[in-house]
């Protein structure tokens, strides 16, 4: 079983313990979605820097979370999602006419 599988199972039992399901609804898990990327976002919000690593752990793992069920309750599986909309993203944006001179990010 995938790392993928497991961590989808434990967040269904996580959920079910707790008798989550109830809320759980696309639009809730949606909106989940969005407001655990604000708080994401707040660890960088005065500094492009990470300051607290554990804090920006901590967000990306409730974003991670939300977007796996939210996945599951349309019946989609993670990884499909993310290589087919990699490929249409190849289509749209081919390598040989988007690829700009590196930059220097320092």
């Amino acid at each position: 079983m995938s790392n993928q599988n497991e961590t989808l199972r434990a967040l269904l039992n996580f959920r079910e313990e707790r008798n989550w399901a109830q809320f759980h609804s696309p639009a809730n898990l949606a909106k989940s979605v969005a407001i655990e990327a604000g708080e994401l976002l707040e660890c960088f919000q005065w500094d492009d820097q990470v300051t607290d690593i554990n804090a920006v752990r901590d967000e990306l793992a409730d974003v991670l979370s939300y977007a796996y069920l939210l996945a599951h309750e349309l019946g989609s599986n993670p990884h499909d999602l993310i290589i087919n909309k990699m490929k249409q993203t190849a289509i749209k944006y081919p390598v040989a006419q988007t690829s700009p001179a590196k930059k220097d990010m320092k």
